[in-house]
């Protein structure tokens, strides 16, 4: 069949005939009785091997002539244990191994494949699912805290593969919406309680019903995917891994308020999701699911990609549409909301990647049910991205209310190296640093707000007892400083005076004045700044004031840095009387050749040449701890 005539001979099928058709696709592949490779290969697999790993399990089952089929998943969330394969095996559990090689590949065909051992020394555990067909490894008690609707197909199907989503329900959600109502629809997303998971967390609802009751015309259909924040990468994580879920919520989210063209935004560092994306837009208009006469209900509507350039302010609306428009992309004054003038000055509706994957599942299971997920102004789920100092590394979806000790403890592992947690800071650099003590705080809008942090996009990331807090709030305001359009001045100068405050600070040339002038100027930048960027980035300096002041007083007062880590308030000093004197390791290593012995064969650092680099201290026998590190003020032998 040439592929006109498959998409004619699709585009004339029921949904209900593309679901039949679909399933016997999906359940002759899964039960053929041929072993199942699935490799994980988003961004995150991929960067650690798992190409390399997936042409070794291809090599080596025509090596030994075997039957298998090596099938490309996303991402299972466990960044950590990437790259990570799962082997569905018939008469055998499926078992997931962890961090595999090209070498590991080959050693599991021959064994498990061919002698029957499932090589249980490279497995992290065993596959299963959970109710509604999640995947879940029960040895992983992060699963078991977990409630997936957003990532509910993360790692499951292969996600350039539109019959294996329709299979497992995909475009239901669309099908059913084409039956109802617009005014329905907008009621079932108001009902459900469901707020924008991008970072403010506005009414979904509302905004919808706004744009809905907008007389002009066109209207359009925008989904941000830009995520622009350090340490975030959820947005990546779906499209990447089911692209359709969140198509499919803006076809729905089209219908609803008579649009007819939908954007998707996405920041050109994503190419994999780019590609994927349009894979799934073509393939989802081949099967009559976009584009003209949807499902032959006589709606239109279709979806383009717009890459974007990886300005941080494109992650703010008004920005983002000017990108589109091929304008500079700067925030511009609200109101009229983006509802009522948005996009070309039409009406606009724009939501985030998970917020538009909410959709289909909402109007599958109906708002009461997700209703009934979260807490009583925070409904449904959230998604973190882990990072930091956290020995599991990866994405979780928790369920609103979930406490931050248990996304830690619980989903992430606990610290790493046996350290102590020191502080959380969320939101991204709009977020704000959570000192330790708050950890049995509940994760929703308003617990994080009233602790002067925020969800924002969704990054989590743990810091330790090691860690500087005047530093975590100088690297994020670096990071804000240097991505501010520059159109207001609050946030143009203010943000870059707050910064010069806060390297004078660590460099030891701080005051008291300092720290009375990073309150008043944050708090001017908040009140004095165009858009919501501005607005929240003084935050890392606020909440760092407002819960390790002493820290702060320790470097302005005292001159010294409590975590040791400001190189300017530190130095690398030599114990004579521990120093093995035959030993060479800091000489020879030390790149500025800043030690040296004495006559007497006793090491000594000339302080005129050290980088304070810190690699005397790694290379140190450890038994000697011959090398420490100072403050003027303090002294800490190596442990």
């Amino acid at each position: 069949m040439t592929l006109t005539a498959k998409r004619y001979f699709l585009s004339n099928m029921t949904y209900s005939k593309i679901r039949e058709q679909a399933t016997r696709f999906y359940h002759e592949k899964m039960n053929d009785g041929v072993p199942k490779i699935f490799i994980g290969s988003a961004t995150c697999g991929i960067s650690v091997g798992a190409l390399e790993v997936a042409e070794a399990f291809k090599n080596d089952l025509k090596k030994y002539n075997l039957p298998g089929e090596i099938i490309k998943v996303g991402c299972l969330g466990i960044c950590f244990a990437e790259p990570l394969v799962y082997i569905l095996k018939e008469g055998n559990p499926t078992i997931c191994y962890k961090n595999l090689t090209p070498q590991d590949a080959s050693r599991i065909v021959y064994n498990y494949l061919i002698e029957d051992d499932p090589c249980f020394d490279l497995a992290i555990g065993t596959l299963e699912m959970k109710e509604g067909d999640i995947p879940y490894i029960p040895e992983l008690e992060k699963f078991e805290k977990e409630e997936r609707i957003i990532l509910r197909y993360a790692g499951h199907i292969n996600p350039e593969e539109i019959r294996d989503y329709i299979a497992l329900g995909g475009y239901e959600a669309l099908d059913k919406a084409l039956t109802m109502a617009k005014e329905e629809i907008l009621e079932e997303v108001k009902r459900s309680g469901l707020r924008g998971l991008g970072g403010a967390g506005f009414p979904a609802g509302i905004k919808w019903e706004e744009c809905f009751r907008a007389e002009e015309r066109p209207k359009y259909v925008i989904c941000n995917g830009d995520e622009g924040d350090p340490g975030a990468f959820m947005d990546r994580v779906i499209l990447e891994s089911s692209p359709h879920q969140v198509i499919e919520g803006m076809a729905i989210a089209g219908y609803a308020l008579d649009g007819h063209q939908g954007h998707i935004y996405i920041r050109s560092e994503y190419p994999l999701a780019i590609e994927r994306v349009n894979l799934s837009l073509a393939q989802a208009r081949e099967y009559n699911l976009l584009g003209k006469d949807i499902l032959g209900k006589g709606v239109d509507f279709d979806i383009k990609v717009f890459p974007g350039a990886g300005a941080f302010v494109c992650g703010e609306s008004t920005a983002l549409m000017y990108s589109i428009e091929g304008r500079r992309p700067m925030p511009r004054v609200r109101p009229p909301h983006s509802a009522r003038k948005g996009l070309f000055r039409k009406p606009t509706l724009l939501n985030n990647v998970k917020t538009f994957s909410c959709i289909p599942p909402i109007l599958s299971k109906g708002s009461g049910w997700f209703s009934k997920i979260g807490t009583h102004r925070s409904k449904g789920t959230t998604v973190f991205a882990l990072a930091g100092k956290i020995r599991e590394s990866g994405l979780a979806e928790v369920r609103m209310g979930t406490t931050l000790k248990e996304v830690i403890d619980q989903i992430g592992g606990g610290m790493k190296d046996g350290k102590n947690l020191k502080a959380i800071q969320v939101g991204g650099p709009s977020g704000g640093c959570i000192p330790a003590q708050y950890i049995d705080t509940p994760v929703d809008f308003d617990s994080l707000k009233f602790l002067g942090s925020m969800m924002g996009s969704g990054g989590l990331i743990a810091v330790d007892e090691e860690t500087c807090m005047v530093d975590i709030a100088k690297y994020f305001l670096a990071f804000t400083q240097n991505e501010s359009c520059g159109k207001c001045t609050f946030c143009r100068i203010g943000t870059k005076h707050l910064l010069l405050l806060l390297e004078e600070i660590t460099r030891g040339e701080g005051t008291l004045d300092h720290l009375r002038l990073l309150k008043d100027l944050s708090e001017a930048i908040v009140e004095g700044s165009l858009c919501g960027l501005g607005q929240t980035a003084p935050n890392p300096i606020l909440t760092t004031l407002r819960y390790f002041e002493d820290e702060y007083i320790a470097h302005v007062v005292e001159k010294r840095c409590p975590a040791l880590f400001c190189h300017d308030l530190i130095s690398y000093l030599i114990v004579y009387d521990k120093c093995q004197r035959s030993c060479e390791h800091c000489v020879l290593k030390c790149p500025a050749e800043a030690i040296h012995p004495d006559q007497k064969n006793i090491k000594i650092i000339d302080q005129t040449k050290c980088l304070k680099c810190g690699i005397c201290l790694e290379v140190c026998p450890r038994e000697y701890s011959a090398v420490i590190k100072v403050s003027p003020k303090i002294v800490v032998a190596k442990a």
